[in-house]
């Protein structure tokens, strides 16, 4: 089967130029004999300069070249040395590269280049693109080409990745379609610089955004998340906060684009209960909250309040400490933990 080694190199520029940091050498595999399918057909991929390039497998990860995906989805993928950036968009400038297969290749160890200081901007967007598990994934440099994971590929192409282990075969249906030195690339310019209006915005900017909406000052809530995340390699703010009156808890949760617009708002309002004849005073609710989490005080807690529930008084609340977030409810009268969920705040 043929190999998709496609020129992806460049999308994983894209992908590191969020995290700062000098260039290091990995210890990777070479890997002529995996198969790329996409959308049906087989497909082998050359570099620029028309030599057949392969997928390579660092980590458990296969990765593939970008400039062969910008091929594929047919559009332009331009790299700017000066800042390290590679852009996909546009309608390309250069026809279908035209090279010679390499059939003598085999499956060999070889030295990349893991490269955090490369940006990758996708149709005018800066991506970011992360692992299963959450952890922000470099691009890598091997012999010009920038190569990026299968799975941030599929997100690239909007497509759906599978693997089978048994014929070596990555699949990708549906959607649209070691110097260091970059060579694998359609065109060679100056990126184009940031039109001011569309700067991204700091995080004090985002909370101030979201008070206003509010018709809140800073004065008048409790911040309980003020943050930038990232979801499907789009960066955000999440922003979450409350304000008491009244014996009521009014919740606001927002996400808040770099640029400034609000891409979501939830708000909730919950009465709580008081001078309710209870065993357990609120310290005591909640010294027993902050014994399970070592080394948070009580100004991690949050939206703690006394309600009545399915016949009985209990405590409810939540400790956000470092990056984890711990919802409880406890007995009112026994002081016994009813419910404990855990949670990371990037869920």
């Amino acid at each position: 089967m043929k190999k998709l080694v496609c020129s992806l190199s460049l999308a994983a520029i894209l992908l590191s130029g969020m995290v700062a940091g000098a260039a290091y050498n990995v210890n990777a595999t070479l890997t002529p004999d995996v198969n790329v399918n996409i959308d049906g057909t087989n497909r082998t991929f050359y570099n620029a300069q028309g030599q057949e390039v392969f997928p390579i497998i660092y980590n458990g990860s296969t990765y593939l070249p970008l400039r062969a995906i910008g091929e594929i989805m047919n559009k332009n993928v331009n790299w700017d040395a000066t800042t390290q950036t590679a852009s996909i968009g546009g309608t390309r400038v250069t026809g279908t590269t035209v090279g010679t297969p390499n059939n003598s290749a085999t499956r060999t160890n070889i030295t990349m280049l893991a490269c955090p200081e490369y940006k990758i901007i996708i149709d005018g967007s800066t991506r970011v693109f992360n692992d299963v598990n959450g952890n922000i994934v470099q691009p890598m440099n091997y012999n010009g080409s920038i190569y990026l994971p299968l799975r941030a590929i599929g997100e690239i192409m909007g497509k759906t990745v599978t693997w089978n282990a048994t014929t070596q075969t990555a699949t990708l249906t549906g959607g649209s379609q070691s110097s260091g030195e970059v060579t694998d690339f359609d065109t060679q310019n100056p990126t184009n610089p940031t039109n001011p209006s569309t700067q991204n915005i700091t995080l004090d900017k985002a909370k101030e955004i979201a008070l206003n909406h509010a018709g809140k000052t800073a004065s008048q809530v409790q911040f309980v998340k003020a943050y930038q995340n990232w979801d499907d390699g789009i960066q955000k703010y999440d922003i979450e906060f409350t304000f008491v009156s009244n014996n009521i808890t009014h919740k606001y949760d927002y996400e808040i684009s770099m640029t400034g617009k609000i891409i979501d708002y939830d708000y909730e309002a919950k009465q709580y209960s008081t001078g309710a004849n209870v065993a357990i005073s609120e310290q005591q609710a909640k010294q027993t909250a902050l014994n399970k989490v070592s080394g948070a005080t009580t100004s991690n807690i949050y939206e703690f309040r006394l309600d009545y529930d399915d016949g009985r008084y209990k405590y409810e609340g939540k400790i956000v400490y470092n990056t984890w977030e711990y919802e409880f409810e406890i007995d009112a009268n026994t002081g016994s933990i009813i419910e404990w969920d855990v949670d990371s705040i990037y869920d």
